[in-house]
């Protein structure tokens, strides 16, 4: 039997180092659409077991869309993880191809479970509601200093940005309904989403770019994927207070925002809310548990393609 291959695949602005174990060969390639060619190429021809890679702060945008299209099984992985198990295993020293020996020694190691990587369509709605967050970001600054400002000249030159930024922020809304209008699937996940009361634009557009499992998981699975779902930490005798941790942290954030709606006005969170509220949880805690519930709602009705409506008629 040949011996099942696992490649590691560390990235950088100029350039992707690769390792590939248990062979221990490394090679690099240019991260650009020629370099990128030939790597997948190399990749299909080795046909490993799984590829590990790290996020790099979106320089993996180009890699990640042709290995999603090459249908290579893939695992984007926790930066910390692989840093921890760095330490364990005695690499100190960092340096890219070390880096990517890592990772392929992480792979076949620790085999974490490959998913399906976001499209190039995907990828480029996850950019662009980032961009509308720093413009709505930018937005508030501004309007910040506008209001600590007293000289003349510089309340106009705030202002005139102000008006500018907020042009901005409209086209980018513009233009991601256009994104979401073009394809069918993003249009339907649309209308399920916007008919939960609590969830609006802007957090269905954040579910569809930050958690595109969705329907596709167990709703566990879902709500850890996002960061909701409490861990324990028992040792001995001691029984320490469920916390979340890790997940994506965005998403967490928007998904905050529409439970504090939810709360109020959805028919299915404000009692479980209130249920909370009167058996001694603190807000914020009784908030968290009903974020997890939203994750499991969404993760239910997409996987079903049922709207609100219907989703309501079954909930008991």
């Amino acid at each position: 039997m040949k011996p099942q291959i696992f490649v590691g695949l560390d990235v950088s602005k100029q350039k992707l180092d690769v390792a590939v174990r248990p062979q221990g060969r490394h090679f690099v390639t240019n991260n650009n659409d020629q370099g990128i060619k030939q790597l997948v190429k190399r990749l299909v021809a080795l046909k490993p077991q799984l590829i590990v890679l790290e996020a790099s702060g979106g320089y993996e945008f180009l890699v990640t869309a042709a290995l999603a299209e090459a249908q290579l099984p893939v695992a984007m992985v926790n930066p910390q993880a692989v840093r921890k198990f760095a330490g364990a295993t005695g690499k100190l020293a960092k340096t890219d191809k070390i880096d990517a020996q890592v990772l392929a020694h992480f792979a076949e190691a620790l085999k974490p479970e490959p998913r399906s990587l976001p499209g190039q369509d995907q990828q480029l709605l996850k950019a662009a509601l980032q961009r509308r967050l720093q413009v709505v970001k930018m937005i508030g600054q501004e309007k910040n200093r506008l209001e600590k400002t007293f000289i003349p000249a510089l309340k106009q030159d705030i202002q005139a940005h102000l008006t500018w930024l907020q042009q901005r922020l409209e086209q980018l809304d513009r233009d991601l309904n256009d994104q979401i209008r073009s394809s069918p699937l993003w249009r339907d996940h649309d209308r399920l989403l916007q008919s939960i009361p609590g969830v609006g634009p802007i957090v269905a557009r954040a579910v569809m770019a930050q958690l595109p499992e969705a329907g596709t998981l167990p709703g566990k699975q879902a709500a850890a994927l996002v960061g909701v779902a409490p861990y324990n930490r028992d040792s001995g005798r001691f029984r320490g207070k469920r916390m979340i941790r890790g997940g994506r942290s965005h998403l967490r954030h928007m998904l905050y925002m529409a439970a504090v709606v939810a709360s109020r006005f959805n028919p299915v969170i404000r009692p479980f809310y209130q249920r909370l509220l009167a058996a001694g949880k603190s807000k914020k805690l009784a908030l968290t548990a009903c974020m997890r519930k939203l994750v499991l709602i969404i993760n239910a009705m997409l996987k079903n393609n049922q709207p609100w409506n219907q989703f309501l008629t079954q909930v008991p």
